[in-house]
C-alpha cells in the first residue's frame, strides 16, 4: 500500500502541471482586409472566407465591414474583428440609437453563428483631423457601444479602439521611459484603461517598425527585420532587459506606457503591423525581399511562445496589414506603398506558413514545454521510482 501515495501525488502533479496557463498559448494571428469599391475584380464574399484560413490566419479585421462578407464567416472557426469607420464614430457619440443602428446591421443578424470578439470604435481616430471633436467624444463613442451591445443582451464581445504607435507613444526607446503623448495620457488614455479593466477588453495597437525605422537611423535593418545577427541586440538600461527585434521593443514601450498609468495587466492587440513591398523612389528598404523577412520573422517570433522580455505571454493577437494589394487602375495614380500579401488576382505574393506550423513555430515551442515538463517533473519521478524501489524490497 506504500506507493500509493506517490502515485496520487504523481498524477496530481502531472494534472497540475497540465493545467498551468500560458504553456503552450499563442497569440491569434490574423490579417487585415478592407473593402475595396465595387470593381470588376472584387472577390466574392465565399471566397474571401475560404482563402482567409487556407493561408493559416485564425482571426481576420474588417477595416470597413460588409454585411455580405460578415455573413460569408458564419458557421467558420475563423473569429472577427469589426472596425466602424471614423466617419461614423461622431454621430454614435452623439446618441446610442447609431449604435445600435449600426450594431442591428453588422453584428445582430450575424452573431454567434459568426464569431464575431471585438469592435473597434474607429482606427487611429486621434490622427484624423475631425473638427469639434474631442477625446472626450471618443469615450463616448466607445462607451455607447458598450452599452448598446447590453441593450441587446450581447455581453462576449469587446470594445475598444485603436491607436497609431507613433502618434499615442513619446520617448519610446528606451522601453521603460515610454510614456502616452499629452495631454491624451490624462483625457483620454487614463479613463479609457479604467474602462478596458472593467469590462474586461484589449488595448488595441497599430505597430509599424518600417516607419519607427525609416525615422531613426540609428536602428539597424536588421534589427527591423528580425534578423538574428551578432550584436544585434538593443540593451534598456534601466530594466537590464536585452531586445531581439524593433516589434518586440515597440510593443514593450506600450506595456511599460500603460504600466505607467497603473494598468499592468490590460491584454494587448497589435490591431496592424507589416512591412511594405513597395514605396515611391526614395524608399529602397520597401521591396519584396525585406517584406518576406519581416513576415517571416514576425510570424516565428509570435509562434515561439515567448512573449516580450517585459511580458511573458507577449500579445493576444497580431494582425498583418494587409490582405490584398490595392488594384491598379488606368487612369488612377499607384499607391505610394504596397503592403498586401496577395497580389489583387488572389495569388500569394510570399511562400509564408501564417499558421507557424513549421519548424520555427509549433514544434519548437512543443519541443521547448516536454523539456521544460521533464525538468519540473524529474525529482517527483526520482521519488516516486525511490518508494517503489523500497516496497518492493
Amino acid at each position: 500500500m506504500a506507493p500509493l501515495p506517490s502515485f496520487l501525488t504523481l498524477a496530481l502533479s502531472l494534472h497540475f502541471l497540465y493545467l498551468l496557463p500560458g504553456i503552450t498559448s499563442l497569440p491569434t494571428l490574423g490579417v487585415t482586409y478592407f473593402t475595396p469599391a465595387p470593381i470588376p475584380s472584387k472577390p466574392k464574399p465565399e471566397r474571401i472566407a475560404t482563402t482567409i484560413p487556407s493561408l493559416g490566419f485564425a482571426s481576420v479585421r474588417f477595416l470597413n465591414p460588409d454585411p455580405a462578407l460578415t455573413r460569408s464567416f458564419t458557421y467558420t472557426n475563423t473569429t472577427l474583428l469589426l472596425t466602424i469607420p471614423n466617419p461614423l464614430v461622431p454621430p454614435i457619440a452623439a446618441n446610442r440609437s447609431n449604435a445600435l443602428r449600426w450594431l442591428n446591421l453588422h453584428v445582430v443578424p450575424f452573431y454567434p453563428r459568426a464569431r464575431i470578439t471585438t469592435i473597434s470604435v474607429g482606427n487611429d481616430f486621434l490622427s484624423a483631423s475631425t473638427p469639434g471633436f474631442s477625446s472626450s467624444h471618443l469615450l463616448r463613442a466607445i462607451r455607447n457601444v458598450h452599452l448598446a451591445l447590453l441593450d441587446l443582451g450581447i455581453r462576449k464581445i469587446s470594445v475598444s479602439t485603436s491607436f497609431s504607435f507613433t502618434n499615442a507613444i513619446s520617448r519610446p526607446f528606451p522601453p521603460s521611459s515610454a510614456l502616452f503623448h499629452e495631454p491624451a495620457s490624462d483625457n483620454l488614455i487614463k479613463p479609457f484603461l479604467q474602462f478596458l479593466r472593467d469590462t474586461n477588453s484589449s488595448f488595441l495597437i497599430n505597430i509599424y517598425p518600417y516607419n519607427v525605422y525609416r525615422s531613426n537611423a540609428d536602428i539597424p535593418i536588421a534589427f527591423a527585420l528580425f534578423q538574428e545577427l551578432p550584436f544585434n541586440f538593443r540593451d534598456d538600461l534601466t530594466t537590464g532587459v536585452r531586445y531581439r527585434n524593433l516589434f518586440e521593443m515597440m510593443v514593450d514601450a506600450v506595456n511599460s506606457a500603460i504600466a505607467v498609468m497603473g494598468y499592468e495587466n490590460i491584454p494587448l492587440i497589435v490591431s496592424e503591423t507589416g512591412w511594405p513591398s513597395s514605396g515611391d523612389a526614395s524608399e529602397v528598404d520597401a521591396n519584396t525581399a525585406y517584406a518576406e523577412m519581416y513576415l517571416k520573422g514576425l510570424v516565428a517570433h509570435l509562434k515561439s511562445g515567448l512573449g516580450t522580455p517585459l511580458r511573458k505571454e507577449g500579445v493576444a493577437e497580431a494582425y498583418i496589414f494587409e490582405l490584398f494589394d490595392k488594384e491598379v487602375r488606368p487612369g488612377v495614380s499607384q499607391p505610394e506603398r504596397q503592403w498586401g500579401i496577395l497580389y489583387p488576382n488572389m495569388t500569394q505574393k510570399y511562400k509564408i506558413d501564417f499558421s507557424g506550423s513549421d519548424r520555427i513555430g509549433g514544434s519548437w515551442l512543443f519541443a521547448g514545454n516536454m523539456i521544460w515538463l521533464t525538468l519540473m517533473l524529474l525529482p517527483l519521478i526520482i521519488c516516486f521510482l525511490g518508494d517503489l524501489q523500497m516496497t518492493v524490497l
